[in-house]
């Protein structure tokens, strides 16, 4: 029997995560809040398995192959048969932590409840839980079909049994698997976010216009894209949220979110999601 294959949160992360999941053969149950959320998200799903039909990567057979493996749901109680779950809602540890207890108590007791979370502490999921051991971070890049990163954070907590299972899964998702310590913001975003939110302090300060800081990191760092674009593709509130993550995790001034940041989020400028950020959409 195919393993089924659980993904909590039909957003950007959930969708593309339920996509490659399906494309490598498994059963995927997408779950959401509302069914209006998991419509947004196989809309993504289509378009973005059409995008490889119309270049000539993938049949129309093979996409329509795909998009029936995945079945939706608004009930968690269709995972009371998943092998391995994962959760990509927002970014907010009460909010994660309610969906893990809430797993804990319906999937099957060998299930790995996993998060996709971008900063929040793997080892704190695992406690809300009475599987710990089998509470783990994969955390995938966006866009999710298309990168091959898959960081994988173990709490304090998490066996080597399920490091492996979690290994050998990202594997037969086309992924690569590279392991980190849960420790605020793991490796990516605590090198990045930084990055990011010093591009902020420059545009705060005055130090130069948007376009030259994006420039200059672009043609002067070989980065595929400047960090003030990189912020709005990722959605400033997340950036937030994540500074506030490090800042409060580390308690090192050095993370301290730029004010223009915590401005343009209470503004709601989030970047391309909000048609405003840095950039205008």
């Amino acid at each position: 029997m195919t393993e089924v294959i659980g993904v909590v949160g039909a957003g950007t992360m959930g969708n593309g995560i339920a996509q490659v999941a399906a494309r490598a053969g498994y059963d995927v149950i997408l779950h959401d809040v509302r069914d209006e959320f998991i419509q947004r998200g196989f809309a993504a799903i289509d378009k973005s398995l059409q995008r490889d039909v119309d270049r000539e990567r993938l049949s129309a057979e093979e996409k329509q192959r795909i998009v029936s493996r995945i079945r939706s749901t608004t009930d968690f109680n269709a995972f009371s048969d998943a092998a391995f779950m994962i959760e990509a809602v927002t970014e907010n540890l009460a909010v994660k932590t309610d969906v893990f207890k809430s797993l804990d108590q319906i999937t099957p007791a060998d299930a790995i409840l996993a998060s996709n979370t971008s900063s929040i502490s793997i080892t704190k999921l695992g406690a809300a839980t009475k599987r710990p051991d089998k509470v783990i971070g994969m955390h995938f890049m966006n866009p999710v079909p298309v990168m091959k990163l898959v960081e994988v954070i173990r709490g304090i907590a998490t066996s080597d049994e399920t490091y492996e299972r979690v290994r050998t899964l990202s594997e037969k998702l086309d992924k690569i698997a590279l392991d980190c310590q849960d420790s605020p913001g793991f490796v990516s975003n605590r090198v990045l976010m930084p990055m990011i939110n010093e591009a902020v302090f420059t545009l705060y300060e005055g130090v130069a216009t948007r376009e030259s800081i994006d420039g200059i990191m672009k043609l002067g760092m070989n980065h595929p894209m400047g960090p003030l674009t990189l912020a709005d593709f990722i959605g400033l509130d997340v950036c937030l949220a994540i500074m506030n993550v490090l800042y409060e995790g580390l308690g090192d001034p050095k993370y301290r979110p730029c004010p223009l940041l915590r401005r343009y989020v209470d503004a709601g400028w989030l970047g391309r999601k909000s048609g405003r950020g840095f950039y205008e959409y």
